[in-house]
């Protein structure tokens, strides 16, 4: 290859080095530069993307702060344990425990209550306060019409 390179004119061995220049730059072109510019495209529609899903993302906390500011009561966030003993004082129950769980879920013991009484409590629970009776359970206590329940309530929505 030396050999044949020296064979040649100057002004040929000029013309090869230039070639080969510029082969060189463009195999560095191809191999380099433009698959960096491919990924920087797709990086480019990935962005546009996420930032679309963040647009949409602002919009429903937006709208999900603007229900809790507007919902019933006092918000989506109200005091459970004091509405439950507001409540049950209005129907004359005795809570015997009061339990809020990790859900924000409140499990409430009622033992020898009036069963028309804690059906009214219950029905005014659900109905009047918006939560949600999510499991309850009653057995007949010592005298006719008392029982003991155990109910499970949580905030609706």
């Amino acid at each position: 290859m030396k050999q044949w390179f020296t064979g040649l004119t100057q002004r040929e061995q000029l013309s090869v080095l230039v070639m080969g220049l510029a082969v060189g730059l463009y195999l560095l072109f191809i191999v380099l530069i433009a698959p960096l510019d491919g990924a920087r495209d797709r990086m480019a529609v990935q962005n546009r993307g996420v930032a679309e899903s963040l647009q949409r993302v602002d919009v429903l906390v937006s709208q999900i702060l603007q229900m809790r500011e507007n919902g019933r009561g006092s918000g989506a966030r109200r005091n459970l344990t004091s509405l439950i003993n507001r409540s049950t004082s209005r129907f004359n129950l005795q809570v015997d425990r009061l339990q809020p769980n990790s859900r924000g879920e409140v499990q409430v013991r009622l033992e020898n209550a009036v069963f028309d009484d804690l059906v009214a409590w219950l029905h005014q629970i659900e109905y009047r306060e918006g939560m949600l009776v999510r499991e309850a359970s009653i057995t007949q206590a010592g005298s006719v019409g008392r029982v003991n329940a155990t109910v499970r309530l949580a905030q609706a929505g």
